[in-house]
């Protein structure tokens, strides 16, 4: 099999005519979606869980097994098996490179050396961490079963010889205004996983670039728009339009494909945050008639931050002092808000957590 060769950015055969009453919804739907984000007051904390359950779920497409759950559990000090604790930490750099991307868009564009530099910290100490993180491939790579060669591969990406000359022009068209902006970031985030750049973890960086992209443009108030959740629930489709492009050149069938994820998962997005801001009020007007304390409001928010921890780790988070924090998590143990996971041993801490959030955040009902 032949390494593929990308079209030209942006594809001269697509048909916009094709796919203009889908481009309307999908539009509209994430213009309502971020007029939610923006009144969010503080969203990094907020809406912490969105950015969990987009770590987990990206990673899982690629294969690891963890839950939202065991995350913050493992970041709380609970151990793990070694396998299990690797999966982890891939999600944990997941989260990281998304959240150092998006503090250096401040800044700066969405660029090759910005694209690199989350890969680094992606690959960072985990398995694929010997596949030269933050760099291109410098030899040819393909797809296809386990132990496959290139004759056998479902897909070869282009020849390493011509790959920085497809990325040049890939990040050109980034910093282009084309027809539309999700059709824009549709192609983009195609074009760059049908390239395949990296020697491994291409998938998961291909999918923070959506909400990256969108973020700059303005589409989005914060970057906080995820679609690893759809693309999850529907892999088979998702890498069959990509292979249509590579193959057939169809790229109506992939925009028309993303454009219905878009209109689906911001109303699921949308609900989703919907029920977090309730139980957000909810448990502000709780806490603060449990406590009477002037430090509700910042023991809701470390919640929010984190709803799984260690009470020592508590304190320092909360810049609440001990002898006032302590007795307020008490009480909310008391209250049923807060659960153990494990109970303070000597100088070890308990483990707490606030599984009200945590059920909202995986759409779970809450217990």
């Amino acid at each position: 099999m032949t390494p593929y060769v990308p079209q030209p950015l942006p594809p001269t055969n697509l048909d916009f005519a094709r796919i203009i009453r889908k481009i309307g919804p999908a539009n509209a739907a994430l213009a309502r979606y971020d007029g939610l984000l923006q009144s969010v007051i503080n969203p990094s904390v907020m809406l912490s869980p969105l950015t969990n359950r987009e770590a987990v779920l990206s990673s899982r497409i690629e294969g690891t097994e963890a839950t939202v759950d065991e995350v913050l559990e493992y970041e709380a000090g609970i151990n793990f098996g070694d396998e299990k604790a690797l999966d982890i930490q891939e999600i944990l750099n997941y989260r990281k490179a998304l959240t150092s991307a998006t503090e250096s868009l401040a800044d700066r564009p969405l660029t090759l050396g910005l694209i690199c530099q989350m890969h680094a910290v992606l690959m960072d100490s985990v398995r694929g961490a010997n596949k030269t993180p933050g760099r291109f491939r410098v030899d040819q790579n393909w797809i296809g079963p386990a132990g496959c060669t290139i004759q056998q591969a479902t897909f070869v990406p282009p020849a390493p010889l011509q790959l920085h000359d497809h990325m040049q022009v890939w990040e050109a068209y980034l910093a282009t205004d084309d027809f539309d902006l999700l059709v824009q970031v549709a192609i983009a985030h195609a074009q760059f996983e049908l390239i395949h750049p990296f020697k491994d973890g291409n998938g998961r960086i291909g999918r923070l670039l959506i909400p990256l992209f969108l973020y700059q443009k303005r589409a989005l108030a914060s970057p906080m728009f995820y679609l690893s959740e759809y693309l999850e629930n529907h892999r088979d489709t998702y890498y069959t339009r990509l292979h249509a492009i590579s193959r057939e050149g169809d790229w109506i069938g992939w925009v028309a494909f993303f454009l219905d994820a878009i209109v689906e998962q911001a109303h699921a997005n949308t609900q989703r945050v919907r029920k977090i801001l309730e139980l957000y009020e909810q448990m502000k007007l709780r806490i603060s008639q449990l406590t009477r304390s002037h430090h509700a409001i910042q023991v809701l928010d470390t919640l929010f931050d984190r709803p799984i921890f260690k009470s020592s780790d508590f304190v320092a988070r909360s810049g609440i002092p001990r002898h006032t924090v302590l007795p307020i998590l008490q009480k909310l143990r008391k209250a049923e808000i807060l659960h153990s996971l494990r109970e303070k041993r000597g100088r070890r801490s308990a483990i707490l957590a606030f599984r009200d959030l945590l059920n909202y955040a995986e759409g779970r009902e809450v217990l």
